[in-house]
């Protein structure tokens, strides 16, 4: 017999079900309209619910925008990625092409539901609040990638001379919101001919006596 839930944690399961229902609809109409073509009204219509509802639980567009973020990185697994089952695969792993292959794959699902998301919000860069919302994750993007250099470079060492800034640099780079949208979202490539790119060329940039 399952568990009977209190009255309490009835309501509190409705507020979060709304809450995210109301971060879904701001995602789509983000990455249909683009950030400043949308209104709260329009997210409201859209989730549902009264537009008070929306301002009350997210105050300002901008912070609704940076919800949306969060969810568009860690998905339906209601964790940061440092907690998630696939980061503690990838520090386990005792050889870097398993290490690559695992962070990669789970880089590839993030980019699919944030490089949308980043392409309109960029493209709203005369906005300060959109700018300022996609420069903060962008720091938080650098702090992750710098730890990931850090794992990688403990299993192979980085090439002669390059430093720990510029191979963080180039993995920001090469597995960024801009190298997914243009190559998967504009050229038409698979998600799988990414992700072997990827591997293949952080494999032979990055890492010393390592082909890939």
């Amino acid at each position: 017999m399952g568990e009977v839930k209190t009255g309490r944690q009835q309501r509190q399961e409705k507020v979060a079900q709304t809450r995210a229902r109301m971060i879904d609809a701001a995602y789509r109409l983000f990455t249909q309209r683009g950030y400043p073509a949308t209104t709260m009204a329009d997210i409201a219509a859209e989730a549902g619910v009264a537009v008070q509802t929306l301002y009350f639980t997210f105050r300002t567009k901008a912070e609704l925008l940076q919800n949306v973020y969060e969810r568009a990185v860690i998905g339906d697994a209601d964790a940061p990625p440092e907690h998630q089952p696939w980061y503690a695969a990838m520090m386990a792993a005792p050889e870097l092409d398993e290490a690559l292959r695992i962070l990669i794959d789970a880089v590839a699902a993030v980019l699919a539901r944030t490089a949308p998301l980043d392409d309109y919000v960029k493209a709203a860069s005369h906005d300060p609040e959109p700018a300022r919302i996609r420069a903060h994750n962008e720091h938080l993007r650098r702090e992750s990638w710098t730890q990931f250099i850090d794992h990688l470079s403990a299993k192979a060492p980085l090439q002669p001379g390059l430093t720990r800034q510029q191979a963080t640099d180039i993995l920001l780079m090469l597995m960024g919101p801009a190298s997914y949208q243009t190559l998967v979202g504009e050229y038409g490539w698979t998600p799988q001919q990414w992700r072997d790119w990827c591997r293949q060329t952080a494999s032979t940039m990055l890492f010393a006596d390592h082909p890939a």
